[in-house]
């Protein structure tokens, strides 16, 4: 479709299977807008902030997120999908 992002490949449905739904929501999320901050993924999901905090946690844990300091904001963390950018 044209004027459409490219959507990135979801993460392995194995390695997502034991995350939290939590977790699953965030990654989808990523993967349907791109990359955003821990804020705009909070008022995205309509998760409370901790839920978020937690779940980003997993996934960087499990190499499925990966987080870079914002340009715009540099108190902020922008986060993406790890196979949108290995």
């Amino acid at each position: 479709m044209a004027g459409h992002a490219t959507v990135p490949s979801s993460p392995e449905p194995s390695s997502l299977r034991a995350l939290p739904p939590s977790a699953k929501l965030v990654v989808k999320t990523l993967e349907y807008e791109g990359r955003l901050t821990q804020a705009e993924l909070v008022e995205s999901t309509r998760l409370p902030d901790r839920t978020v905090r937690y779940a980003l946690r997993e996934l960087e844990d499990e190499d499925l997120v990966t987080s870079r300091i914002s340009f715009a904001d540099a108190r902020q963390r922008v986060y993406s999908l790890t196979t949108a950018e290995s």
